[in-house]
């Protein structure tokens, strides 16, 4: 059966399950199963692609990581850092809407799936006065964690896609970190602007006292980003020390963290079988060469290189919600096309990421509106409008500057 119709039937049988309720994780798993029966229906795949899915490091670093994130989040929360960090950013800024932008920004600039888990408390904070819908703190919480996604050096798929096409992070900077910029703006005139504030009872409190909570909120991430890059740290395990750090930190300020709660309140198994489920798909994709038959059936079309090289970005960026997915696939193309050609990795990056965007298998979103209890449907809607906006931006500058 063609591949295309395979994905087809895969992505409507998701949008199907989703529509009536279906749990994320197990609705990924079905489109999984499906492709599997009409691609390669044979037990061995399914068994190769679990025992790879269960012995990945990728597999626990991530579940690991998003754990002691949630750690870390309770203490925050539970010791009143999060609602001063909050007050002191809303004292300094004027209001709520800049720091319900900069925050999950700021915050994103640590590539790690428990980051969504992290800034969702804040934006949750930072909107408790607006009556904003679950889906509208959703979509804020995961659009402005991911505008680095074109400027950030720590990115895994920014690291292997320079490494590839074999060109310094500050070529790729060059040609793409001005889309930052674009998607912070887009976002910000489409989720912030909009947001009403007339009503909002303005408290007058002195923020000045608070100005010590923006430093405990904002020392985690820099001594995790201090972890990843200097000494090289996985996710996991440096989340563990940041998570123990700060709970003996608090308690030397004399904001005790009940303990107990913190490891007990930070278990959600619904979320981490929706990850592992989520990671077996993507498995089941790699084992049945689904990949890389996308990628062969567009190189066999008629269609012009740039416009290949979209569609097959945003097609495995959908299909896997990883960056360091679209590119490890599609990277060797542009790199076999023309080593150093910044003009198509561009577009790679571009495309890529906006189908990383825009789909159920990017862990973020899962986490995003597994916090937020939000649809995820109505979340992606002004994302996919930001994307459209984003893309099309991007697109004329290309074809007429580069």
């Amino acid at each position: 059966m063609n591949i295309f119709v395979v994905l087809t039937i895969a992505l409507a049988v998701i949008v199907i399950l989703l529509r009536i309720k279906f749990p994320i994780g197990p609705a990924m798993l079905v489109a999984g199963l499906l492709i599997w029966l009409l691609k390669a229906p044979e037990p061995v795949f399914l068994w190769q692609a679990l025992t790879e899915t269960l012995s990945m490091h990728r597999t626990y670093d991530i579940i690991l990581a998003l754990y002691f994130v949630m750690c870390l989040e309770i203490e925050l929360r539970t010791s009143g850092t999060l609602a001063g960090m909050v007050s002191a950013l809303e004292k300094i800024f004027s209001g709520a809407k800049f720091t319900l932008a900069a925050m999950p920004a700021f915050l994103g600039l640590l590539p790690s799936l428990g980051g969504a888990r992290f800034s969702a408390p804040i934006v949750e904070e930072a909107a408790k006065d607006l009556n904003l819908s679950a889906e509208h703190k959703s979509a804020i919480n995961f659009w402005f964690r991911h505008i680095f996604e074109f400027s950030n050096p720590i990115i895994p798929g920014m690291i292997i896609a320079c490494s590839i096409i074999n060109v310094p992070f500050s070529v790729f900077l060059k040609n793409l970190a001005w889309l930052t910029v674009v998607a912070f703006v887009v976002g910000y005139l489409i989720l912030i602007v909009p947001i009403k504030t007339d009503n909002v009872k303005k408290i007058d409190t002195d923020g000045k006292k608070h100005y010590g909570d923006i430093l405990l909120g904002v020392a985690p991430v820099l001594l995790n980003f201090l972890l990843v890059v200097a000494f090289r740290l996985n996710a996991s395990l440096s989340m563990l020390l940041v998570t123990i750090l700060m709970f003996f930190g608090l308690w030397m300020l004399g904001r005790k963290v009940n303990g107990k709660e913190v490891i007990l309140d930070a278990i959600d198994l619904k979320m981490f079988m929706n990850v592992l489920f989520i990671l077996y798909f993507i498995q089941i994709l790699t084992v049945t060469k689904v990949l890389p038959e996308i990628v062969a059936a567009f190189q066999a079309s008629p269609l012009p290189v740039p416009v290949i090289i979209a569609c097959v970005s945003f097609i495995i960026g959908v299909l896997t919600g990883l960056s360091q997915g679209h590119v490890a696939i599609v990277m060797p193309i542009v790199a076999a096309m023309g080593t150093g050609d910044m003009t198509l990795a561009s577009i790679a990056m571009a495309f890529g990421v906006a189908g990383q965007m825009l789909t159920p298998t990017h862990m973020c979103l899962i986490v995003t509106i597994s916090y937020f209890k939000a649809n995820l449907f109505t979340t992606l809607r002004p994302c996919f409008f930001c994307e459209v906006i984003l893309l099309t931006i991007f697109s004329v500058v290309t074809y007429f500057i580069y």
